[in-house]
């Protein structure tokens, strides 16, 4: 491994790296729950937002954190002749790093959630150290401490300003009238700094009046206020100066202006002179500065909160414990410490991409904003393991984004149960989407036993589009709301448990040539977005089969837990269970469509508002008969076996309604994803996954990227498939180790008790992530591994979500069932520790408990079962069932919920 490569410290995931510059697209995240968005660089360089429409500083993508000079700069004047930047960018130490490697030495730290970069320059003494956070307070700030140490042995004269560029607008305004919003621009002088309030906002809102000022204000660490200010951009960096030598610092500037002073349609600049100062020989001396966004005219006097020394450095023990509460909710103690340390960071990811959504960091550079349905749903997963408080009511408002038609809202806004249809109008569903929310509320289900949920009734959404967006309803209106109304205008409402039938049952009828679910506008794989005519997902397909198992083992727990008998349901979806109604021939995919279309028919517009009972048990049935036909079909079908005896299931149809994978001229075609969820349903047969296996190790697997490839080299653009497929083979969703898919393989593995294959995929990714040298990011997992090796998209990804469900469901075994707690651990042999020991600290019924995990004859996973267990220090009585403990909730629930429990549980 290259020398250069972070390491823990201490015992909070908190990292050290040397010369974190030397790397291009390093980037941290830096936020708070009233939705204070920051990205940070080694350098300083980054963003601060609260949304699309209110950035502090400018955005970025990754190739602006070295292609531009705006910065969280801090300079120093020294002795009225040496310029010197505390984060390293001015042109003369980049000219000098490039000249001299050891010209200056850099150490960056970081933790749960805050950022330092020390920076020390022995030719001239001086030693910098630059602290950033977001305080976990209701103000929407990040705070920035700047210390300068005189560590050579004369005295030294310091000049210190600060330059931080505000950008005070919508990030469309990049391209979009950039000269035009900077003559909205009112900047004034204030106590402590610099203030931008532009009268108005253009972006895709329109054209209305700015109500959200940005500020840079600062005052010394013992708090000496700032002597003046250069508030213009240009008057600043001076004619021919840049952000890099600016004129104010270089040329020692005095004509700054004063408090109270107003300047109009300029680009601003948080540039605060403070007063000289002499240091002696080890003596330092601090400054702290606040950058705000303030959407509400708040009247906190920030300097007075919070830039001082003292101040500070108490809001920032305050984040740390923050966030070290929040991930401790959840923490693993395997035979590899640098493992459960690294695990820290992926149990962080989930709540970030909560904050964050799909976007606002640089390299999620395509994102406006919010989340997608199915991120919505995937993020939920791991919030149940570590927010659990939260959950029910996310799941439930989002239930209202489905569609009658069992399509669904695609984009979810701010506020509860506030939907979008789709970005830009465009009519579109993705296949999977009516798959996520039961795999959700499943695990909802199974850890909280909360079986009465199914039966909350809750709206559905409306808008133009109907038949899954392949006819538009010409008499909606937006005036109309996005309710779904009854012929005689009261709004509609079902349970929960008819939103999860008609997301399943209208697919079954919804094939394509080869009777597998349509692809229509994509599945899982965005880039598989130009197969919407004839395209299949096969994958799929065998997930929602077994969901339909899923959604009868449910409606049994209502008859047994509940003694429910019967259920009401919309009247029009009666004729979706057609093993009541009249039974159609499955393999006839006219009869399927004719049926389809006589029900979109019927809802198209509005539903009558009659409702209908079905016996339970003819429900189940009748999604019993569907999934055992879709497993029945795809294993007479859809396996492949090549002519080098390499077996696997074709995960898709093209838009010419040719088989996606097998043997090809140009090549073998093989996707993960086809494996994956095949494994997961139950599909593929125990011998079959076998082979399976041996086959992705074959063509998928590759240790230089991390692990298994998405799908092999195709070598050919197919138009006919997906844009993925425009992309360079081994970059994103052509070819990638794709971390998502990676650990949604894992986690089928394990389900079905494959668990030295499953612990493979997960420390493939892991081993790779680790090597700084090769994969260049900070602990945790990327979205994906591109060809050279280098981790993307890294912090706000689903794999995260997926990763930590399948530690802690999965290899610890710390699962529900309806309610109870049932540990069925998977633990290779390789983590346990020396003393034969794994442990995992985890919430279940609100308890905080730590389950500790004895294997004394360390046997493997497949040999070892649930001995005995004792709670704390008592033994309890358990039931087994397949070598798994299943316990009382009310041996948990009777608890004190103010304390940690310990569960000793004994292999053999």
């Amino acid at each position: 491994m290259n020398e250069q490569s972070w390491q823990f410290i201490g015992n909070n995931g908190e990292f050290t790296l040397k010369d974190p510059e030397q790397n291009n697209y390093l980037y941290f995240p830096l936020v708070n729950e009233a939705g204070m968005m920051s990205a940070i660089t080694p350098s300083l360089h980054g963003d601060i937002k609260t949304g699309q429409n209110t950035f502090a500083m400018e955005p970025v993508s990754a190739i602006d954190l070295h292609n531009k000079k705006s910065t969280r700069n801090f300079w120093f004047l020294i002795d009225d002749s040496e310029v010197w930047s505390a984060t390293g960018k001015s042109a003369q130490q980049e000219a000098n790093r490039f000249a001299n490697d050891d010209a200056e030495e850099v150490t960056l730290e970081a933790g749960m959630l805050w950022h330092k970069v020390t920076r020390k320059n022995e030719d001239l003494g001086l030693q910098s150290e630059v602290c950033n956070f977001v305080p976990q307070t209701d103000e929407q700030v990040e705070l920035m401490k700047v210390t300068i140490k005189n560590t050579g042995s004369e005295s030294k004269k310091i000049t210190p300003t600060s330059g931080i560029p505000l950008y005070g607008r919508s990030a469309d305004n990049l391209r979009d009238h950039r000269h035009v919003t900077s003559l909205l621009n009112v900047i004034k002088t204030v106590d402590n700094g610099v203030e931008l309030s532009p009268t108005l906002s253009f972006d895709e809102r329109g054209h209305n009046l700015n109500d959200v000022s940005y500020q840079v204000v600062g005052r010394s660490g013992s708090g000496e206020s700032p002597i003046g200010f250069f508030p213009v951009f240009e008057d600043f960096i001076g004619e021919g100066g840049s952000l890099t030598w600016p004129e104010a610092v270089v040329s020692n500037k005095d004509d700054y202006a004063q408090v109270g002073e107003e300047f109009t349609g300029y680009e601003a600049v948080g540039a605060l002179r403070f007063d000289d100062v002499v240091l002696e020989p080890g003596s330092e001396k601090s400054y702290v500065l606040a950058i705000v966004v303030d959407e509400d005219g708040s009247e906190v006097d920030i300097a007075q909160k919070y830039c001082s020394a003292e101040k500070f450095d108490s809001y920032l023990a305050d984040n740390k414990e923050f966030w070290e509460e929040k991930i401790g909710k959840v923490e693993f103690e395997s035979g590899d410490e640098k493992f459960d340390d690294w695990m820290k960071w992926v149990t962080l990811q989930p709540t970030l991409r909560r904050i964050y959504g799909c976007s606002f960091l640089p390299h999620h550079d395509y994102g406006r904003g919010g989340r997608g349905w199915r991120d919505l749903w995937q993020d939920c997963l791991s919030l149940l393991l570590m927010e659990p408080d939260l959950v029910r009511d996310i799941l439930y408002n989002n239930f209202a984004g489905v569609r009658i038609d069992g399509s669904n809202a695609t984009i979810i806004g701010s506020e509860p149960g506030e939907f979008i249809a789709d970005r830009n109008n465009i009519s579109r569903a993705w296949m999977d989407h009516g798959a996520w929310p039961l795999l959700t509320t499943k695990l909802y289900l199974d850890r909280s036993g909360d079986l009465e949920f199914l039966l909350e009734e809750q709206t559905y959404f409306k808008d133009a589009q109907s038949h899954r967006t392949q006819k538009i309803d010409e008499n909606w209106s937006p005036e109309d709301g996005n309710e779904l109304l009854t012929t005689d205008d009261n709004t509609y409402s079902g349970t929960i448990i008819e939103h999860l039938l008609v997301q399943h049952l209208s697919l079954f009828f919804n094939v394509g040539e080869h009777n597998n679910f349509r692809l229509e506008g994509g599945d899982w794989n965005d880039g598989f977005d130009m197969a919407e005519d004839k395209g299949e997902s096969v994958a799929f397909t065998a997930l929602y089969a077994d969901n339909m198992l899923k959604l009868a083992e449910l409606l049994r727990n209502l008859e047994e837990e509940l003694d429910k008998e019967e259920l009401e349901l919309a009247q029009e979806m009666k004729q979706l269970l057609d093993t009541i109604t009249g039974k159609i021939d499955y393999d006839s995919v006219s009869e399927k469509h004719e049926l389809l279309e006589q029900y979109f028919a019927s809802c198209e517009a509005k539903v009558s508002g009659a409702k209908t009972t079905v016996a339970i048990s003819d429900l189940i049935n009748d999604l019993e008969t569907k999934a055992q036909w879709i497993k029945e079909h795809i294993r007479a079908n859809e396996l492949i076996e090549n002519k080098d005896g390499y077996q696997w299931y074709n995960a898709y149809y093209d838009n010419n309604a040719q088989r996606l994978e097998g043997d090809y001229p140009s090549g073998v075609r093989m996707t993960l994803t086809g494996q994956v969820f095949t494994i997961m349903s139950g599909v593929a047969t125990a011998e079959q996954i076998e082979k399976i296996t041996t086959t992705a190790d074959h063509y998928l697997k590759d240790e230089s990227v991390g692990g298994y490839r998405l799908n092999t080299d195709f070598n050919e653009i197919k138009l006919d498939m997906g844009r993925a497929f425009g992309f360079a083979f081994g970059e994103k969703e052509n070819g990638a180790m794709f971390s998502h898919m990676a650990m949604m393989y894992s986690n089928a593995l394990y389900q079905r008790s494959f668990a030295s294959q499953g612990f493979e995929v997960i420390n493939s990714v892991y081993e790779h992530c680790k090597d700084f040298s090769t994969s260049r990011i900070y602990p945790g997992i990327p979205e994906y591994i591109d060809s050279r090796g280098r981790g993307l998209y890294h912090y706000l990804t689903g794999s995260a979500s997926w990763l930590l469900l399948t530690m802690v469901n999965q290899v610890y075994g710390v699962q529900g069932q309806v309610g109870d707690l049932k540990l069925a651990p998977q633990l290779v042999k390789s983590q346990f520790d020396e003393d034969n020991q794994a442990a995992v600290t985890a919430v279940f019924a609100d308890r905080d408990l730590k389950i500790n995990y004895h294997n004394p004859e360390l046997k493997s996973a497949a040999a070892y079962q649930v001995k005995d267990i004792k709670l704390n220090g008592e033994k309890i009585d358990f039931d087994l069932e397949n070598r798994a403990a299943i316990i009382d909730r009310d041996l948990i629930t009777n608890l004190d919920e103010n304390k940690e429990h310990q569960l000793e549980v004994t292999l053999n």
